[in-house]
């Protein structure tokens, strides 16, 4: 360790505080901001924005690069790379395409909201194809720089060191075999006698005090984060601020409940990373499968399963004033209520049956757009086209078909795979969590999350990234992510009913 790399690591503590005001300010952008502060609020990001790449691409970065050395401490060596990386990658794109992309995101952004609302793709069409024009430069250029194709580059970012050719036999794989697994379960399922459901309507009130409950329970840190209501749920902040969001109905109370349980997963890891390398980029996550594995595995793998559901609906009960032995509301209804397979229109509300089939459709329409294969005006009639062929739905509007999501209008092309392999590492990581401290699912079963969260702090929390996503699964598996984990578990869980799935 020289002064060189003293030096950088001073210069990325700076970016760091950098990145967390962008946090903060995207945050309120998405949960507080009146709408009329949008234009100007999007003219700081892209200047904050701007400010970033030009202390990353300064000429001092380069020199200071070459020269330094992390000697031979492990986790130094692992920052000095990811710090050249982030340099290889800021140094692919002129400054003007970065604040430009910036301003036509949060742009695109507001505009979406709007859009989606009134189920109107024609009018954030235009805003859409600034963005898209803008993300291809930047895929382009990235992509020359670190040799990659433009989707890879965009996948990268995302995702270090994952590229279409490990994504696609396992997408392959997975698509020849949904089809029939849906059919199978859907028959399983319907060969059930009628489940009773609770019925409401569930004040909000009572919904945001059960989720904070939950949250608390999982081992969110009040104190270090805070849970509000957006648009589109996400967990966001700045380091030791975390912040996250759910949004309610009145006519029921799961959507949010488990959307709350989803990104306290996310929220949980963001915490867990290693206090000593906050400022640096080793300390970050481990890239966005890793990110979709935690909140995956806790909302889907653990808070759906039978044995959360026992502990779990006195909890609800509770939550809603409701007297025990009410109809509905016992443990095998709510069991039940938590996975129901139903082929429907939104992906954050989708079983985890059929999620993936969203993905995919999102996963094959990206890769079209940016090639340019896709004209952005069929995007809508694609999209439907696509989401009928792999779930047998008519698609009755843009609100409930590619204007759901918020991630093409805020420039995230390449993200969508991250949530499909999140799904199959989430099953692997349980699979392998569970053998190796067997108190794990009693423990859940009591709404007690230490031995998962330890096991976890050590295994992925900890290890942030300090190795690549790819190297810590197979660390704390044993073997290389794959699709069988997440296909037995569907298994287990839908089709032979195992009562500890």
């Amino acid at each position: 360790m020289n002064k060189a790399y003293l030096s950088l690591e001073r210069h990325f503590a700076r970016l760091s505080s950098l990145n967390d005001a962008l946090g903060i300010l995207g945050w309120d952008k998405e949960v507080m901001m009146p709408s009329g502060a949008a234009e100007r609020r999007a003219e700081n990001l892209a200047m904050l924005e701007g400010l970033r790449h030009e202390i990353l691409t300064a000429p001092v970065m380069a020199d200071l690069l070459a020269e330094a050395d992390a000697g031979n401490d492990l986790w130094r060596a692992a920052n000095l790379e990811q710090m050249r990386r982030q340099h290889r990658q800021a140094t692919a794109l002129p400054g003007d395409l970065v604040e430009a992309s910036a301003q036509a995101t949060s742009r695109c952004e507001m505009a979406w909201r709007t859009a989606r609302e009134e189920s109107d793709f024609k009018s954030l069409e235009p805003h859409l194809a600034e963005v898209l024009r803008l993300t291809r430069e930047t895929a382009i250029a990235t992509g020359q720089a670190m040799g990659l194709t433009p989707y890879d580059a965009l996948l990268d970012s995302f995702d270090p060191g994952t590229r279409q050719t490990d994504i696609d036999p396992i997408f392959t794989s997975l698509a020849s075999s949904l089809p029939e697994l849906i059919g199978t379960v859907l028959e399983r399922q319907n060969n059930l006698p009628a489940a009773d459901q609770p019925i409401g309507p569930f004040p909000i009130a009572r919904q945001e005090a059960l989720g904070r409950r939950l949250m608390q329970h999982m081992g969110f840190d009040v104190t270090r984060g805070r849970l509000d209501v957006s648009t589109h749920p996400f967990c966001g902040g700045a380091t030791h601020d975390v912040r996250l969001t759910t949004r309610y109905v009145e006519a029921d109370f799961i959507p949010a409940m488990m959307g709350v349980l989803h990104e306290t997963g996310h929220a949980l890891y963001e915490m867990g990373l290693p206090a000593e390398w906050a400022s640096q980029p080793v300390g970050q996550s481990g890239g966005m499968t890793l990110h979709e594995s935690q909140s995956l595995l806790m909302e889907m793998q653990f808070c759906r399963s039978r044995t959360f559901a026992n502990w779990l609906a006195p909890q609800v009960r509770t939550a809603f004033d409701i007297a025990d032995g009410t109809q509905g509301w016992d443990a095998t209804s709510l069991h039940r209520h938590l996975t129901h397979v139903e082929p429907g229109f939104i992906r954050v509300d989708a079983d985890e049956v059929t999620y993936p089939a969203h993905i995919l459709v999102r996963y094959e329409l990206e890769k079209a757009l940016i090639s340019g294969d896709l004209p952005l005006s069929d995007l809508p009639a694609a999209f439907n086209n696509r989401l009928h062929a792999l779930l047998g739905l008519h698609v009755p509007d843009d609100r409930r078909g590619c204007l759901q999501d918020i991630h093409w209008p805020a420039g995230l092309f390449g993200y969508f795979p991250c949530y499909a392999l999140g799904a199959m590492t989430a099953a692997q990581l349980r699979t392998a969590a569970c053998a190796a401290d067997p108190t794990i699912l009693p423990a859940i079963g009591q709404g007690n999350f230490t031995p998962l969260l330890a096991w976890l702090r050590q295994h992925v929390h900890g290890r942030a990234r300090s190795a690549t996503m790819p190297q810590i699964v197979r660390d704390a598996t044993g073997k290389p992510l794959d699709a069988t984990a997440y296909l037995t578990h569907i298994h287990r869980r839908y089709i032979d009913c195992a009562p500890d799935a």
